[in-house]
């Protein structure tokens, strides 16, 4: 009998609606607070920053929020997103599970940002706002943002992290070729980049740092607002078209998945992905197990600690209830740019903390090793946040050959690594270090967190 490889789904059976996750969760997140005062603020604190249609998904606690005909419009030109059984990675291996994968690098943007930054620009524009400003990391989040802006008639200003700014210059051609302006993070544009640079003129920067001055521009502007690209309920919330296809496309396969499996920087992809299932668990008596994999180097969910934190460097963002290693926590210079994140979001780190969900952390070149085997074996190379995922995958599979069993995994292969080919040439000139982030050095970190009383 032959082998299904490739599960696609017509425009018909796209989901209409996305899932949000906070109505089945039985611990509900607890609520942010005012930087300042430490009290519980309502959505009319975040009106300053995000428009309100969106800060209403974000505290909502609905199960299924519409998805608007304009967004749908654009999801069409890339959705359904396919899903792959991954058959030449299998024999590679010799295994006896079975390695599925569902490929979100299919689209403009090449990752599954595009998910949300179709309907946050959307939101953004039905709202009269003329500009957006974002940070982004490896850049995947700013090219998502751009086209959508562009779409829709927004300008945006994006602050990506210098470290990837440098690394990755194609990241930012492509967010030029949409008509965004890109600034290297720390810059001199803001009190917040200023402060950093006079600390340290050398900063590689951090996503932490690029919020604060993406934030502190949009609120000095009633017609600017902030959009952030992951961490967010909201942003996890429209990610979650990931999971709800693979629903329906394992079901077409004739199988399900004992695991899932994404990458960790703030939570989007892998929530995307997992908390549809997650959903079938609560809901339904499933058993899948819901990992994720994080780089050792910024551990925050296996290493870090659960309490609230700001999610940007300067403390402008209010203070969330989180896995942090600490707002000031400035990451290794990895080349997976978009999981050198401080914190975790609110419904990932309280569902980890509930015991619902794994996180394990993996190092830097045997992730790329993952990554060059998939790309030879199945022909799409990985972007590399997407090699911690695959690094997970293969772990659970050599696991089940050992243990004698055969076993269904499905992971979220988040985008493609077109733009990081010179970290593929560091990794082939043995020039890519591994580093692992201690626990003692966790604690420090930790330990320097100001905080208001």
């Amino acid at each position: 009998m032959k082998k299904i490889t490739k599960i696609l789904l017509s425009e018909k059976e796209m989901p209409r609606q996305w899932y949000n996750i906070v109505a089945d969760m039985p611990n509900k997140p607890m609520p942010p607070l005012h930087p300042l005062t430490r009290e519980p603020i309502g959505p009319d604190a975040l009106a300053a920053v995000f428009p309100m249609e969106l800060i209403k998904q974000e505290v909502s606690t609905e199960r299924y929020i519409d998805i608007p005909d304009e967004v749908l419009d654009l999801y069409k030109i890339y959705r359904p997103s396919p899903l792959f059984r991954a058959v030449n990675l299998e024999k590679a291996l010799g295994t006896k599970s079975k390695i599925y994968y569902k490929y979100e690098g299919g689209n403009y943007s090449g990752s599954h940002k595009a998910n949300t930054a179709i309907a946050q620009a959307y939101y953004n524009k039905k709202e009269g706002i003329k500009r957006i400003t974002t940070e982004t990391g490896a850049g995947q989040w700013g090219s998502a943002m751009s086209y959508a802006c562009h779409h829709f008639g927004l300008e945006l200003l994006v602050f990506m992290v210098k470290v990837s700014f440098d690394q990755k210059p194609g990241r930012k051609l492509l967010m030029n070729t949409y008509g965004a302006k890109v600034i290297p993070s720390p810059s001199t544009m803001t009190a917040a980049g200023r402060k950093i640079l006079e600390l340290d003129p050398e900063s590689p920067g951090s996503l932490g740092i690029a919020i604060s001055e993406a934030m502190e521009v949009a609120v000095q502007d009633p017609y600017t607002k902030y959009s952030l690209g992951s961490v967010l309920n909201h942003v996890v919330l429209h990610q979650t078209i990931i999971g709800q296809e693979a629903l329906i496309q394992m079901e077409k396969a004739g199988d399900y998945p004992d695991v899932v499996i994404g990458c960790f920087g703030g939570g989007s992809n892998f929530s995307g992905i997992a908390f549809p299932f997650l959903r079938e668990n609560l809901q339904k008596g499933k058993k899948t197990r819901l990992l994720t994999v994080e780089p050792s180097s910024c551990p925050k969910l296996t290493k870090g600690k659960f309490m609230y934190d700001f999610g940007d460097s300067a403390g402008m963002t209010p203070l969330l209830p989180m896995y942090t290693l600490g707002h000031n926590f400035i990451p290794e210079k990895i080349h997976a740019g978009g999981l050198r994140y401080h914190g975790a979001g609110v419904l990932v780190s309280q569902l980890l903390k509930d015991g619902f969900i794994e996180a394990k952390a993996k190092m830097q070149r045997e992730c790329f090793e993952g990554g060059v085997l998939f790309a030879r074996t199945e022909g799409i190379l990985p972007a590399p946040e997407s090699n911690y995922a695959i690094a997970g995958a293969l772990d659970e599979a050599r696991k089940a050959d050992l243990e004698g069993v055969s076993r269904t995994i499905l992971f979220n292969l988040s985008g493609h690594g077109h733009f990081d080919i010179s970290a593929y040439e560091k990794y082939f000139e043995n020039n890519l270090p591994d580093h692992e982030l201690t626990q003692a050095e966790v604690d420090e970190a930790i330990s320097k967190i100001e905080l208001p009383v």
